[in-house]
């Protein structure tokens, strides 16, 4: 069977994607290690492999969606949304975490295509390279709006990292559970070389009305 590299094209919507949804595979590569900030080829290989594998194995939309599941879980602070749905949380998007997700991608490409398809060694390496962590923060609110503006740092201990850059909020999407009305999200990037990767740590996210919410991150149990 053939092994065929993605078109740099469809690498960038891959990018894309993975950046919405957020996933992570548990692939047997977690360890009480901090963030990942600098990875070598073997590892990013690895962290490939970790995420291709039980999409591999998936036979059906059930175990799909176990995987999806599961995966969103180990890179996300705060609320658990299965027990506490309007809780205030975030996912971390570190460098394993984004090629565990591109490995998912090579699994599903190569089920479609019928043929082993590979991510390119150039998006391999723009991974290992990037400079910023993204995370995705989701909490509640009274009314569609409520996110507007928020602004959100890093604090560990008595240090205060700003980000380098905040995404616009959605507007926000009814909430099914109980407590507020809206649930939205909004993205946020940290430079790796502000914060400390193994430190416990806080994301505290100010609102417009004045709220606060505190997203407590212990580092030292994410990769």
């Amino acid at each position: 069977m053939s092994v065929r590299n993605l078109t740099s094209a469809a690498w960038i919507g891959g990018l894309a994607t993975g950046v919405v949804v957020g996933l992570l595979t548990v692939g047997g590569l977690q360890s009480v290690w901090a963030i990942d900030v600098k990875l070598s080829q073997e590892e990013a290989q690895k962290a490939l492999e970790a995420g291709r594998a039980p999409m591999e194995k998936a036979s059906s939309p059930e175990e799909i969606k176990r995987i999806l599941q599961h995966a969103s879980m180990v890179t996300r602070a705060g609320a658990d949304p299965e027990k506490d749905s309007c809780g205030a949380s975030a996912i971390l998007r570190t460098k394993r975490y984004r090629l565990e997700a591109f490995g998912r991608q090579e699994a599903a490409e190569s089920k479609k295509r019928k043929t082993d398809v590979r991510m390119p060694d150039e998006f391999i390496k723009k991974v290992m390279d990037m400079p910023n962590m993204e995370i995705e923060v989701q909490l509640c609110g009274d009314d569609e709006y409520f996110a507007e503006g928020a602004l959100i740092e890093l604090q560990q201990g008595s240090k205060k990292i700003k980000p380098v850059d905040i995404g616009k909020a959605e507007r926000g999407r009814k909430n099914e559970g109980s407590g507020p009305a809206f649930r939205s999200r909004f993205t946020a990037l940290f430079a790796y070389e502000k914060f400390d990767a193994n430190a416990a740590s806080v994301f505290v996210v100010n609102l417009q009305d004045g709220k606060e919410a505190r997203i407590p991150a212990d580092f030292s149990k994410i990769k």
